[in-house]
């Protein structure tokens, strides 16, 4: 038996009015969206509201526990076949997974399963702000993961707009394609774009991990002066605006010579990308066992030999991170290569903007898609290495 199977309270039939109400109030919330979208938020308060609270009541007093199954059964297709009446194919689906979670949501609060992985002793004070507090978390994650829900299927529209089209809404295989995408890989300046940004990226990303790497592998030492100072200097990019920063760059690339180049370009991002460098590899440098490099000279080998065959090994998860870091800054960066760079460095996030702002290609959408593919098999190995470079520290001496 798993630890998530263990009952730490017992679970008892609450009295109806608490379920009734309970239950009640999350039809309401859920009519509230159906109403808006039939016209009328207020009735699909009131039919949520009465509908669910109905049901609660149905579930408790008749069905009980004996029949929890076949009740719960019954409310899926319930509210399967009504959203299938209200909605066609797509309301199906929506109303069936609602109806799934009315059921299962019914029995959860009518029978006191909510405290069954919970202490007994907690209030119902207590227990009110541990699912509060989920339940905030959880909306913040929906507000933060919806834009880049929406944009995805948009890419696949067949037709040149930015919305859900009636044949998308239906699941219509006629409404859905593939050709933003090949207008991506046929245009030009699309794969000029994602040239520079494969050619810009990669480089700043190394010039980054190097100068942050040797930088938060100094800064750590004690003995250095002002390490504090110098490194709020050195992270001051991650805190100063960033239209304050390329600003600034602009008005000292010119009188150098490196506005509106590739190297310019590329510097700038590296300096965007080091402070991500220096903080990861500072926070896996705080489990380092600085015993290991003293054990190394004594046993004959020069600093660089120790840096890379005793230090760089245990720090390498905490150097890749900030890597995937400064890259991710990179790629995705676009105000200071509009501000430094010139239409030969014209960047994926560049043209992006030059496509919202001058003509709108749905061309975007696809490309915005992929960036989040890209963005996510990277936090992936972010989390990856993370974790490693965890288990590298509990293993460590000391």
């Amino acid at each position: 038996m798993s630890t998530s199977d263990v009952v730490i309270t017992e679970t008892r039939t609450m009295p109806y009015g608490f379920t009734c109400g309970v239950v009640a109030a999350a039809g309401a919330f859920f009519g509230l969206f159906v109403g808006t979208a039939q016209g009328s938020g207020l009735a699909g308060i009131v039919v949520g509201a009465a509908l669910c609270a109905g049901l609660a009541f149905l579930a408790m007093a008749v069905a009980g526990v004996a029949h929890e199954r076949t009740f719960k059964w019954g409310v899926l297709a319930l509210f399967a076949v009504a959203g299938f009446w209200i909605g066609a194919l797509p309301g199906l689906v929506v109303g069936t997974l609602f109806g799934w979670f009315i059921g299962w949501f019914i029995y959860w609060v009518g029978r006191c399963r909510y405290r069954s992985k919970l202490p007994p002793y907690l209030t119902s004070g207590q227990v009110l702000w541990h699912y509060s507090f989920r339940v905030i978390c959880g909306a913040i994650f929906v507000f933060l993961i919806t834009p880049i829900l929406v944009v995805m299927p948009l890419s696949f529209n067949a037709q040149n707009f930015f919305t859900f089209t009636p044949e998308m809404l239906a699941f219509d295989p006629a409404g859905y394609s593939l050709k933003h995408y090949r207008d991506f890989f046929n245009s030009a300046d699309w794969q000029q774009a994602l040239r520079n940004s494969l050619l810009i990226a990669p480089v700043a990303t190394l010039l980054s991990v190097g100068f942050g790497t040797l930088a938060a592998i100094g800064l750590s030492q004690p003995h250095v002066p002002f390490r504090r100072a110098i490194m709020a200097i050195l992270i001051s990019p991650m805190i100063v605006p960033l239209i304050i920063s390329a600003a600034g760059m602009y008005f000292f690339y010119s009188r150098i010579g490196l506005q509106g180049t590739y190297l310019g370009v590329v510097l700038a991002h590296a300096a965007l990308g080091i402070p991500f460098v220096i903080i990861t590899v500072t926070a896996t440098l705080v489990g380092f066992d600085r015993s290991l490099t003293r054990a190394a000279a004594n046993m004959g080998a020069d600093p660089v030999t120790t840096f890379f065959r005793v230090q760089m090994p245990l720090i390498l998860p905490g150097v890749i991170s900030g890597g995937l870091f400064a890259f991710i800054t990179s790629f995705d960066e676009v105000v200071v290569v509009l501000f430094v760079g010139s239409a030969n460095q014209q960047t994926l996030p560049w043209q992006m903007f030059t496509g919202l702002r001058e003509q709108i290609s749905p061309t975007i959408l696809a490309v915005a898609t992929m960036l989040v593919a890209i963005s996510i098999c990277l936090l992936t190995t972010l989390e990856v290495l993370r974790r490693r470079a965890e288990k590298l520290r509990g293993l460590s001496p000391g």
